[in-house]
């Protein structure tokens, strides 16, 4: 979710499976429209607890005897902070309020402190609780994706995501992990999460996997409920004025099942593996009172989830008993057949209780409205969805002004809930391999390499200040600490030194080196892979490994990642390597297993075994414990420690896919276009290395010749950026201008039905020899004229002389800062 609406378009339209071609395919509808019909008869029963009872069905019966139908309405309506004003509630009284990924506060930007935020839900709820003729008042309920934390909140503590969580075994210390989680958001004025996410995640290309505890749909199980009963309380007692808010289980159903591992795509499984596998955590979090479930994007067999009756109502709400409300994803109505982002009477006929409708919440009002008058939404219906929200906000004490927790921040990030997030890390930590090197002696020289060394942002992933996790700096993690941080504290304590060097340079050998390496933040959609191969193509983590073990420095490798990655080649370039998954905010935690005491014996042991089985190939992407072909180089449960060692032979390093295959997104980096892009061999627009801001030859010097207007041009696969387009992807460029253009600069995308041009001219007049990163939003191009569903030449540039340009880096991107949309030549 973003600055104004990230995700609008994206989930306003079906997304679709991709194709080896790099194309994407919208799954087709079932040819037996019953395949995607449920038989309750098959499912377990369960039963919502603490919900209902008689005093509180007697003051929601009062209260809708009082309430006008406009108000009903507006109570099955949810929006963004960014598309609404406080002031137009008293028009238009919705339900709720959210605040997207990265959608900022009233007045303020969205990587901002908890005043703002706290400022933002008290300038709506004052409208909201008006005394006002013809008003009932009726309190806004505030939802936020608390994913690991109060995770869009400076100076909050980051926990670590779920898949590290999953590798615990440890169901006290998440509910821990969830009332530090609800204490944090009633500090900052939210009384609702949208977690936990209890996918069971079966194919790990998936960009959400690192959300899901575990392929196995036991562990799931095991932490659905006590993650509720910490973000709630016990059943009967969740009230905000207590530090509780209410929890939000997630995506019903089948989010981890999709074909091909593509995200909002088509669940095509048998109903008994609904049952079996996605379902596993939804009775235990019924029956510990979980007070909301969100509806999931994909589909099975074709239909919509937020539009399936047979699984919203009659299995969900019937032989499930849930006595909740259930809300559905951003726009994600839209989604089923029929319906817009502002239209959808399918999806409160088929069982939604409230419709998350960020930026289209005005046309739906007014359009349900209408439809209700019409018996299109029979009343009956509207009746249902309103009382189950009345329930839970008067179960969640929002009838009650006191708000005793709003405005403490000194909870947000406070010691004690530090130390549960450093706590939680250590656990999670993975032991794959272990020659010996480790623990490490406190009083050794250690060198701590890689990139991510010092990096909070790398190491908490997506989620973390913006929706996709990018575009956070240092300053932005106020008593966070980095995994170098950590070591150099712990080593420091020990009489040992710890030198920083993200590259891995040294003047003295060190006695060993801890190198931290991993993937780069991502969420949703973006984060859809095609290869489990780590830096397929380009190996720079590799080159760092082999470097230091060509000097005879032994080597830690400490991985960062969102899922099980075959990395089999940095395996065999290091002594130890340890699963860190996306720790968070406190990197402390992974120091206090790493590095013993001055003589090398343990602080502490590993503990943490595998919950998503390892690749011994890159082409293992279902590889799930039970399944027919489970072949897997490290399986589930697996994880070493140093009472209990083991050894790894030399791994193949034939990863088995093609390494392009994983590339849509990345045109021209560290000095060249990385494949399956090329530049056009057509051009005569001359091309010379060049030294980038911060690289030797990492960028490309590009001199137009005189005469006539000339074209360069990266071109490749077909690609199909339509989701990208819809969630406002932007074509991110850093350039330096070192000859100014006299005449017009056109800058194009283009497919098989032609160019779109649109006039850059302005993008690269003035600051000649200065380095500056601009984003185009790919809409601009769909905007001109382009089918951005059908691009073969993400990226061409024509001039004429005298106009010299060094680029260093060309890709897709989601932070919007900096953009702007060039006018249609």
């Amino acid at each position: 979710m973003n600055v104004t609406k990230l995700r609008a378009g994206l989930l306003a339209t079906a997304l679709v499976a991709m194709t080896p071609a790099f194309a994407q395919t919208a799954p087709a509808p079932a040819a037996d429209p019953s395949a995607s019909v449920a038989h309750p008869a098959l499912w377990p029963a369960a039963k919502s607890q603490g919900l209902v009872d008689a005093k509180t069905e007697a003051f929601v019966t009062d209260l809708m005897k009082r309430m006008t139908l406009e108000e009903k309405i507006g109570q099955m309506i949810q929006a963004d902070v960014g598309s609404i004003k406080p002031e137009e509630l008293r028009r238009y009284p919705l339900g709720s309020i959210l605040v997207g990924g990265s959608t900022p506060p009233i007045g303020a930007p969205d990587r901002t402190g908890p005043t703002a935020w706290l400022n933002t839900a008290n300038a709506f709820g004052a409208v909201a609780n008006e005394k006002r003729s013809g008003h009932t008042v009726i309190p806004l309920m505030f939802g936020i994706d608390a994913v690991h934390g109060n995770n869009n909140v400076i100076g909050a503590t980051l926990f670590p995501h779920n898949i590290g969580l999953g590798a615990m075994r440890d169901p006290a210390l998440i509910r821990k992990i969830g009332q530090a989680t609800a204490v944090e958001l009633a500090a900052t004025g939210w009384d609702w999460a949208f977690g936990p996410t209890i996918a069971v995640p079966q194919d790990d290309r998936w960009g959400r996997a690192y959300e899901g505890y575990s392929e196995d749909p036991s562990i799931v199980r095991s932490y659905a409920g006590v993650m509720i009963e910490g973000l709630q309380g016990k059943p009967g007692s969740s009230r905000i004025q207590d530090g509780h808010v209410a929890a939000s289980a997630k995506h019903f159903l089948g989010d981890g099942g999709t074909k091909d591992g593509v995200d909002q795509g088509d669940d095509q499984i048998p109903e008994s593996e609904l049952v079996a596998i996605h379902n596993a955590g939804y009775p235990a979090a019924i029956n510990a009172g979980t007070m909301t479930i969100m509806a999931s994007y994909n589909s099975w067999y074709g239909q919509k989830m937020h539009g399936n009756k047979s699984l919203l109502t009659d299995v969900l709400k019937g032989k499930m008993g849930f006595d909740g409300f259930v809300i559905g994803d951003w726009n994600g109505h839209a989604q089923v057949a029929g319906c817009t982002k502002d239209n959808c009477a399918q999806t409160f006929n088929a069982g939604l209780d409230m419709a998350m409708a960020p930026d289209g919440w005005k046309g739906l009002f007014d359009n349900t409205l209408a439809q209700v008058k019409a018996g299109t939404i029979p009343m009956a219906r509207v009746d249902d969805a309103v009382r189950r929200i009345l329930r839970v906000k008067a179960k969640l004490g929002l009838f009650d002004p006191a708000r005793p927790l709003a405005g403490k921040f000194d909870l947000l990030g406070s010691p004690d809930h530090r130390a549960i997030a450093r706590e939680a890390v250590a656990k999670s930590l993975v032991l794959l391999k272990n020659t010996g090197v480790l623990p490490l002696k406190a009083s050794a020289n250690i060198l701590v390499a890689g990139s991510a060394a010092d990096d909070v942002a790398t190491q908490s992933g997506g989620w973390t200040l913006s929706w996709q996790g990018d575009g956070n700096t240092p300053d932005m993690f106020p008593g966070a600490t980095s995994i170098y941080a950590g070591i150099a504290n712990a080593v420091k304590a020990g009489g040992g030194t710890a030198t920083l060097s993200a590259d891995g340079s040294f003047t003295k050998k060190p006695d060993v080196a801890v190198v931290v390496f991993g993937e780069q933040p991502y969420a949703e959609m973006r984060g859809d892979i095609r290869t489990l191969e780590f830096q397929p193509g380009d190996k720079e983590a590799l080159a760092m490994l082999k470097g230091l073990k060509a000097k005879g420095v032994p080597v830690v490798s400490v991985f960062l990642s969102g899922r099980p990655l075959w990395v089999n080649p940095e395996l065999n370039q290091s002594d130890a390597f340890v699963a860190a998954w996306l720790p968070g905010s406190e990197g402390a935690g992974i120091a206090d297993v790493l590095v013993g005491d001055a003589t090398g014996k343990p602080r502490r042991d590993f503990t943490g075994t595998l919950s998503f089985s390892w690749p011994k190939t890159a082409g293992q992407f279902t590889l799930n414990k039970g399944k027919t072909g489970y072949d897997p180089l490290f399986p589930l449960g697996y994880g070493l420690s140093y009472a209990k060692g083991g050894t790894v032979p030399t791994l193949g390093e034939v990863s088995g896919v093609d390494a392009s295959l994983a590339n849509t997104s990345l045109f021209f980096s560290r000095g060249k276009v990385p494949a399956p892009f090329a530049f056009a061999t057509d051009s005569k627009v001359t091309r010379a290395p060049v030294d980038s801001a911060t690289t030797q030859e990492g960028a490309v010097k590009l001199t137009w010749p005189a005469g006539a207007a000339s074209t360069v041009r990266i071109g490749g696969p077909l690609l199909d950026l339509g989701r990208e387009t819809n969630a406002e992807v932007l074509l991110q460029i850093t350039y330096r201008v070192d000859t100014a253009p006299t005449g017009k600069v056109a800058m194009a995308m283009a497919g098989p039905g032609g160019a779109t041009t649109l006039d850059a001219t302005s993008l690269f007049a003035g600051d000649v020899g200065k380095w500056k990163t601009v984003r185009v939003p790919l809409k601009c191009f769909r905007e001109a004229g382009l089918d951005v569903t059908k691009v073969n030449s993400p990226f061409a540039l024509t001039a004429s002389a005298p106009f010299t340009l060094s680029v260093s880096d060309l890709r897709l991107a989601t932070d919007p800062s900096g953009q702007v949309c060039p006018p249609k030549m």
